[in-house]
């Protein structure tokens, strides 16, 4: 069953959730035309190191486990991509995926980064798919329908042109990574057999992939990095939110002041 989760408890998650966005600021740093993908990979490794906090990537069971402690994903790569030796040139995407555990509880995002100068269908793609994601968490709201948000998050994509990845979704987070809640981006018939109201004490990371071509995806022979079938763009973006009676807390975001 879904567990909600104490103010106490989301603060503790906001720790974990403090470390990723500090993490994320470390690749936002390095991203430029010559670094390799594996430099973004170290940067994270580094952050989470410095506050002892857990990798919750590296290790993940598959056919093979997961090697790094983020997903680094370019230009037609979806999600997944395994760090190498790939070198990231002007114009490219770089999507990255990251999340950590600390004292027990878990935090997880993703960015896709701009590297030097990108095509303005590129930059159009990166603002629809973050302005999905803001559009959703300014609705996760105490008795708001996750399906209706959903519904409009990808009439948003559709509207400008792109295509909302159905292959994966967002998730509940806590104590794990992946809790017993999907939260998809997308509405359909198998979804709403699944649907759910928010409620205070819920923590859901939400996470819309858009693609500038068809949605589908396949995975590469690394067992792992998802692909375009296409091989259109894509772009990826995830906040850990917490549901409150105040109003939505994003957890991977930067500091606030006064902060509590």
């Amino acid at each position: 069953m879904l567990t909600l989760k104490s103010a106490r408890e989301i603060g503790l998650m906001r720790r974990a959730g403090l470390i990723v966005w500090e993490a994320n600021q470390a690749v936002r740093k390095l991203v430029r035309p010559g670094v390799r993908t594996t430099e973004l990979d170290a940067a994270i490794e580094a952050v989470f190191q410095q506050y002892g906090a857990e990798p919750l990537f590296k290790g993940v069971a598959g056919k093979v486990p997961f090697p790094n402690v983020s997903c680094v994903s370019v230009n037609e790569q979806v999600v997944h991509g395994i760090p190498g030796r790939r070198v990231l040139r002007d114009g490219d995407i770089v999507s990255v995926d990251t999340g950590c555990r600390l004292a027990g509880w878990c935090a997880d995002s993703a960015v896709t980064f701009p590297v030097g100068t990108v095509a303005p269908d590129v930059r159009r793609l990166l603002d629809v798919t973050l302005g999905a994601l803001e559009f959703a968490i300014a609705r996760m709201l105490p008795g708001h329908r996750w399906s209706d948000i959903a519904r409009q998050m990808q009439a948003m994509v559709e509207e400008a042109g792109f295509a909302m990845v159905e292959a994966f979704a967002g998730h509940a987070i806590g104590r794990e990574l992946h809790e017993q809640l999907s939260v998809p981006n997308f509405c359909s018939v198998g979804t709403l057999a699944r649907d759910f109201v928010l409620q205070p004490g819920m923590v859901l990371a939400v996470e819309p992939m858009v693609n500038m071509g068809r949605k589908e995806v396949r995975v590469l022979s690394d067992h792992w990095t998802q692909v375009t079938v296409d091989g259109k763009w894509s772009a990826h973006f995830e906040h850990t939110i917490a549901v409150t009676e105040a109003g939505p807390r994003i957890l991977t975001g930067p500091p606030i002041p006064d902060e509590n």
